[in-house]
């Protein structure tokens, strides 16, 4: 069993803006709704990162321009 607990996403709703760079550098783990906001495809309020997508994830915390969004680990459920 691995010690490691999951990173998942976590997206502040009070601060995001729905500008969409989120979405444009994971789109296959987010996409728009109608104004812009992200919603994760696996439609958990805080979707889980693939370790592929590692790299990507933490480039779009860098870049969210209204500082959104954070990666957290989470225990397994």
């Amino acid at each position: 069993m691995s010690t490691k607990s999951p990173k998942v996403l976590h997206i502040d709703w009070t601060t995001c803006e729905g500008r969409g760079l989120c979405t444009e550098l994971l789109p296959t783990l987010l996409t728009r709704d109608e104004w812009g906001y992200p919603l994760p495809y696996d439609r958990r309020r805080e979707p889980h990162i693939p370790t592929e997508l590692k790299t990507d994830a933490q480039r779009a915390v860098k870049l969210c321009p209204k500082a959104s969004l954070r990666i957290i680990s989470r225990p397994d459920r």
